[in-house]
């Protein structure tokens, strides 16, 4: 009992880094790899695979199922432990109604073992009186060769069953051997196993502890890191706000130098085209003369030129300028207003802001400096502790005393092992006697068979019949006196066996397979009438523990640590020796405190604001937009001059040759040069001038408004920084708090995880009981047992038609000393002689042959 609480108590340092207290937090932190705590494999495989012979097992369990269909009396089993059993009437029937098939199954064995030798003495004193056969005169019949072959084939048919089972007794007999010589490979493999165990749980809690500096570099990486992290979660709860009031700050800077730069196309156009038309307009009109000068020749008076000349005289009004910029109201107010905005680089103003609102991981850095270094200090101590409390635990001693007794259990073992290897062998001679015994049988009766067969002529006479023959005969009897000698032997053995190996299986072996066993030994009160629980009594001294048998087992059974199994958070609080939550709560305390002031964040100042205000009254909302768009809509003369001067060539080609058609022709590329070199520069302006006026349309459009807007949105988020942040940063602290303490939870819980299912599996302890119960008792003895009595039993019963047959066949195998005389004449005897009239001595064998 000292080891086993030893044992236990290496067990409950399992459990020596696990804390029941609840998380009070429940954060989705970022998952830590804790790696796979390390272990062996367990060389043993508790399961026996019996082989072809396993078979002969199925079929030893099938007839136990007939003998014993009954379920496992639990009640009864019990009764028995209490010491209860036969208080009342109906135990004693309940108990023979359970094994009545065992009992009728003795009882017809014991009827076997006490009547057949009497039998046989009773059928040797009658033989010996010349009775049963003993006189050594067969009669003559006709059915006689049919008789014969009747009876050899039912004694062979006998003798092939009897072989049967013989060889299956044998079978059994050689495996128990085999197994229990090959056990010791088993043994050595459960005590390597047991050592792996006790070995390699100390490195498994080293790891589990180790792996404490997981969780610690990682809270620690995140707390040199609050900048990045905290910072900048706070940085993007403001951003919402802050961001986009920037954003419209920059975008209003961009919107001042885009309408400067609108400011001075429009100048620079309305200029140029200014210009530009009075140079076409002058242009123009001398082409108008010229071209009236030639249109008056005496050459246009002709009647070929006359309609020609007409049309091109009413298409002269045409060649005119269509738009008049001189009229249009000038920019130039509105652009020494803005080039006085823009004497203030509100862009740069804007981009410090952006610096300023970027810079807050830093401030966070600055600001708990002095709390991060209080917070570190607290984990180095949770370290420290852990290391010393695991250093308090006296590991090595519990684990030298547990292998000492480990180690003097195996040198037991190996001592006695050749003891039980000896005992076995005396046993395996017993059994191998016993199985000689049969087949000392046997081959008289295949002798009998052989020589009587081959020697057999039915020409002879029962007198004259051959050595060989006689031979044969009296093989089969001496097959019939040893089967009266042994059978008794056989049967008592077969009966002994029967009733010990048959209810080993029905309330051993079966009830452990479907664990109804584990089910009795759970039973409340069974083992101890004080306690409920009787495992938990033994292990915590507290009976009132649920520790069940059947539990135990199947967690041992599906490889879980022993710290579950074995409910040792019962024995050992670890909250009094390693409480983590107290030190999560000191370092979330420490990260409440953290104060972060954002004051010094200055979005925007008033120069800047007071440079939007400026742009909004610079006055481009004043301009005359409509005098510019309803001249700019307008094309640079009335008619394209290019199809003017195509129309124009084209109707000179009309006129006869001479000057007039090439003066009209020169007229015409004189008009194409005046659009190349004055129209399309003056079309270029004009584009320029529409998307500056159109640029400046919609900047000027509600310009107050977007000024105002803007400033507003700037202040609000300057107010946020300035009163709010504190709420905003307290929601992100909790969040970074969450996520820190949340990395010691995920330690504890794979903690937890590890030592139910990893460390210190429990293996080796139900390989130890599936070993010796399923495999050593049940596999190796009890099937082996079963099976010897099965084939050695339905030998002894198939003995009895075997003694029969063979005493019947010998008549007509051996010699006989006097026989019937057959006379041919006589047939109302049916062929039928009485012997003592008829008989005729043999006085060769009358004296030598041996009465039976």
């Amino acid at each position: 009992m000292a080891v086993e609480l030893c044992l236990l108590l290496l067990l409950l340092f399992c459990g020596s880094t696990i804390s029941e207290v609840q998380p009070i937090y429940k954060p989705p932190p970022g998952t830590l790899d804790f790696g796979f705590v390390p272990a062996k494999t367990y060389d043993t495989g508790a399961y026996h695979e019996p082989g072809a012979i396993g078979i002969l097992f199925k079929i030893v369990h099938a007839f136990l199922y007939l003998v014993q269909p009954n379920s496992f009396p639990q009640d009864l089993i019990r009764k028995l432990a209490q010491q209860k059993f036969g208080n009342t009437q109906g135990d004693y029937q309940k108990a023979i109604y359970y094994e009545i098939g065992f009992i009728i199954s003795a009882a017809l064995g014991l009827l076997f073992v006490l009547l057949l030798p009497l039998v046989g003495l009773c059928f040797c004193m009658c033989r010996c009186c010349d009775n049963c056969g003993g006189e050594m005169h067969q009669r003559q019949k006709k059915n006689a060769d049919c008789q014969r072959s009747c009876f050899a084939t039912f004694l062979f048919v006998a003798s092939l069953i009897i072989s049967v089972g013989v060889l299956c007794a044998y079978a059994a007999n050689q495996h128990l051997t085999n197994q229990i010589r090959g056990a010791k490979k088993l043994v050595n493999s459960n005590f390597k196993d047991l050592k792996i165990f006790l070995n390699d749980t100390p490195a498994q809690i080293d790891y589990l502890v180790s792996q404490y500096n997981t969780t610690k570099d990682k809270a620690l990486s995140d707390l040199n890191n609050v900048g990045p992290l905290l910072g900048s979660r706070v940085q993007e709860q403001l951003g919402r706000e802050v961001r986009p009031a920037l954003d419209a700050a920059l975008t209003m800077a961009g919107a001042i130098r885009e309408t400067k730069e609108a400011l001075e196309n429009v100048s620079v156009a309305v200029e140029v085209l200014q210009e530009g038309t009075e140079r076409l307009h002058a242009n123009l009109t001398d082409v108008k003369m010229h071209l009236s000068n030639t249109l008056n020749d005496s050459a246009c008076s002709a009647t070929q030129a006359a309609s020609t000349c007409n049309i091109i005289r009413n298409s002269l009004y045409q060649l005119n300028i269509n738009a008049n910029f001189s009229g249009l109201p000038g920019v130039s107010s509105q652009l020494a207003k803005v080039n006085d905005v823009l004497k203030t680089d509100l862009s740069s103003l804007v981009q410090k802001g952006y610096a300023a609102f970027n810079d807050t991981p830093d401030l966070v850095v600055n600001q708990t400096r002095n709390i991060l270094s209080d917070i570190k200090n607290v984990l180095e101590s949770v370290g420290s502790n852990i290391t010393t409390f695991t250093k308090t635990l006296p590991v090595q001693k519990i684990l030298a005393d547990l292998m000492v007794y480990l180690t003097q259990s195996e040198a037991y073992v190996q001592d006695y092992f050749p003891v039980v290897e000896q005992y076995d062998f005396y046993r395996w001679l017993g059994c191998l006697i016993l199985c000689c015994m049969v087949v000392l049988i046997l081959v008289f009766y295949y002798l009998g068979l052989l020589c009587g067969t081959c020697g057999y002529d039915k020409h002879a006479s029962p007198t004259t019949r051959g050595c060989i023959s006689n031979t044969g005969g009296n093989f089969l009897m001496a097959g019939a006196g040893f089967s009266f000698l042994f059978s008794w032997v056989l049967m008592t053995v077969v009966v002994l066996t029967f009733v010990t190996g048959g209810n080993v299986e029905k309330l051993i072996c079966e009830p452990f397979e479907d664990k109804a066993l584990f089910k009795v030994l759970d039973t409340p009160y069974l083992l101890n009438q004080h306690w409920k629980n009787y495992l938990s009594g033994i292990l915590f001294k507290n009976p009132n523990i649920n520790l069940t048998f059947e539990n135990v087992y199947s967690d041992c059974k599906e490889n879980k640590g022993i710290y579950t199994s074995l409910h040792l958070e019962h024995l050992f609080n670890i909250n009094e020796f390693l409480n983590i939550s107290m030190y999560t709560e000191d370092v979330a305390l420490k990260i409440e405190h953290i104060q972060i002031n954002l004051s010094k964040i200055v979005l925007l100042d008033e120069i800047g604001k007071e440079n939007l205000l400026n742009f909004s009254s610079s006055g481009i909302e004043g301009i005359n937009f409509a005098a510019y768009l309803t001249e700019i809509n307008k094309s640079v003369t009335k008619v394209d001059l290019l199809s003017f001067a195509n129309d124009l060539e084209a109707r000179a080609d009309q006129l006869p040759k001479g000057a007039l058609e090439n003066a009209l022709k020169g007229h015409a590329n004189n008009i194409r040069m005046i659009h190349n070199q004055q129209v399309v520069p003056l079309e270029q302006a004009m584009s320029t001038l529409n998307q500056s006026i159109r640029l400046l349309k919609r900047t000027s459009s509600e310009l107050m408004i977007k000024v105002e807007n803007v400033i507003s949105a700037v202040n609000a988020a300057q107010l946020l920084i300035n009163n709010n942040a504190s709420l905003v940063i307290v929601q992100e602290t909790k969040k970074y708090m969450d996520t820190i303490v949340g990395y010691f939870e995920q330690y504890i819980e794979w903690v937890k995880e590890s030592i139910a299912m990893e460390v210190a599996a429990c293996k080796p302890i139900a390989n130890v009981i599936d070993t010796a119960v399923d495999i050593f008792l049940c596999s190796y003895i009890a099937d082996s047992v079963n099976t010897f009595w099965f084939g050695l039993g339905g030998c002894s019963i198939f003995l009895i038609p075997a003694i029969i047959f063979a005493v019947k066949l010998s008549k007509y195998y051996r010699r006989m000393d006097t026989e019937d005389v057959y006379d041919d004449t006589e047939n109302g005897n049916n062929g039928y002689h009485k012997e003592h009239l008829y008989g005729i001595h043999n006085p060769v064998f009358t004296s030598s042959m041996e009465q039976w």
